[in-house]
């Protein structure tokens, strides 16, 4: 079996937020009843290389002895390979892999992908324990990808406290990356998005043979180097599952200089400025949406007989996880960096924090498998979301109350543990917090939705097909 997450993503730059937070995001789309675990694996200070095999493609090479301390969010079973997908690691490194991509025939023809590569089943595992900066996990992942080739495109986001970058595997052996400026934002769906490449800009990174390999295969004679036109696609399906999600995102956030743009546009900017600075709500804000307020919404109150199901939404029923990694400034890295978890759909969950610093998560973060079993978090979060569905738009209000009373108590938490870390002098204790600080905000957000979960069921009760009206008593 082969999994590719098809996603959605958003870059935040530091100057682009309202706390100087570097973020990235995204919506892991595969299967609606695929759980996921949360772990953190230990640092590793071995004195001999190690060997890797991926259970996915069989690519096998040697991996440093020495590993960082990271977090991530596994399947619930490596049967298939790891997909470890996202996390943060010691050295304040966030990556999320992938944002599955499509390349043109045309460039596959020149440089098809290989069946025994580096494909995101093995992204985060290969890369994120060794690299200490955004910029350097986008040159490993790089060079990985240049020696041993992918089976798949796809978009890779790194950030650490002063960059965000969002890379892109375009052919078999062929890359590019842009940082994301601080001013600004991105949101990507699916797509080949990065579009004028410059080359002497030390914004701009990329495999050394790219520009040869594309004229030498006239592919591009020379002018703008439009990375999208070149590798990506334009096509119907695009039209239908990809661009509306750009779209919807410029419209949450740049409303001003995207009044033109339609859901269906082919040239919809990669690189955007919003009207205001950007907040933390924002981003889990536009992994929750489903177009509402527009005639796309497949879950208004009253759907759009034409419209409702015309675009793929942002949340969908097949989002197995979403998350936001938060990079923040000025306090120490074991409680600055933020890894922002929802099990299942972000639009009927609640994003919990989780502190980078944390050496262990909760028993309920690590457990969930098939067939399902209410001692896992990601199957807790998915009753509610199975009782929600039944009812969406009674249950909604009710929905909404709960996702922002914890929210707030999440940020009063966090504020507490900030507090307590400026007075904590060592990283051992920093540690120690940032493991008990997690494992209370995942206790404050369970208790909250297990009340709801059970009055969801309560009032579910009197909407069965087999209710009939009739004397009350009776």
């Amino acid at each position: 079996m082969t999994t590719r997450s098809s996603c959605t993503s958003i870059l935040i730059g530091k100057k682009a937020s309202a706390d100087g937070s570097v973020m990235i995001g995204r919506n892991e789309d595969s299967k609606a009843s695929w759980p996921k675990h949360l772990l953190v694996h230990p640092a590793v200070n071995g004195t001999t290389a190690t060997q890797f095999v991926s259970k996915d493609t069989g690519v096998s090479f040697e991996l440093p002895a020495r590993a960082l301390q990271y977090s991530a969010t596994p399947e619930w079973t490596d049967q298939y390979g790891l997909f470890e997908e996202d996390g943060i690691n010691s050295a304040g490194v966030a990556m999320s892999a992938t944002e599955s991509a499509y390349a043109n025939p045309r460039v596959l023809g020149f440089d098809p992908f290989v069946e025994h590569g580096i494909n995101e089943e093995c992204m985060v595992t290969v890369v994120l324990p060794y690299v200490d900066s955004a910029r350097a996990g986008v040159a490993w992942l790089g060079k990985l990808i240049e020696t041993h080739g992918t089976g798949e495109a796809n978009g890779i986001l790194f950030a650490d406290k002063d960059e965000a970058w969002y890379m892109e595997v375009l052919t078999g052996h062929h890359w590019v990356a842009q940082r994301i400026p601080d001013d600004a934002y991105a949101v990507v769906a699916n797509q080949l998005s990065i579009q004028n490449v410059d080359f002497d800009s030390a914004d701009f990174m990329f495999d050394a043979d790219l520009q040869d390999f594309a004229r030498r295969n006239h592919l591009w004679n020379g002018g703008d180097f439009n990375s999208r036109q070149i590798f990506g696609t334009d096509s119907q399906e695009d039209r239908m599952y990809n661009t509306p999600r750009v779209w919807y995102g410029h419209r949450m956030f740049s409303a001003s200089s995207a009044q033109t743009e339609t859901p269906v546009a082919s040239d919809l900017p990669f690189i955007m400025h919003a009207d205001r600075p950007l907040q933390l709500e924002d981003a889990t804000a536009f992994l929750s949406a489903h177009y509402q307020d527009t005639p796309y919404d497949p879950a208004a109150r009253i759907p759009d007989a034409t419209n409702a199901h015309r675009f793929r939404p942002i949340a969908i029923a097949k989002t197995q996880e979403s998350h936001v990694l938060q990079l923040r400034q000025d306090l120490p890295a074991a409680i600055a960096n933020i890894h922002w978890l929802a099990m299942g759909v972000p639009a009927e969950s609640q994003f919990v924090p989780f502190f980078a610093g944390m050496t262990d998560t909760p028993e309920d973060y690590k457990r969930g498998a098939l067939p399902a079993n209410l001692d896992s978090a990601y199957w807790q979060y998915k009753l509610a979301g199975v009782l929600l569905d039944a009812h969406f738009q009674h249950f909604l209000p009710a929905l909404n109350n709960v996702q922002d009373e914890v929210h707030a108590k999440l940020i009063a938490h966090i504020a507490a543990t900030d507090e307590a870390a400026a007075k904590v002098d060592n990283y051992d204790d920093l540690a120690a917090l940032a493991t008990e600080a997690s494992a209370v905000a995942a206790a404050i957000s369970k208790s909250e939705w297990q009340k709801f979960t059970m009055q969801l069921l309560a009032q579910s009760t009197d909407f069965s097909p087999l209710n009939f009206k009739t004397d009350a008593n009776l």
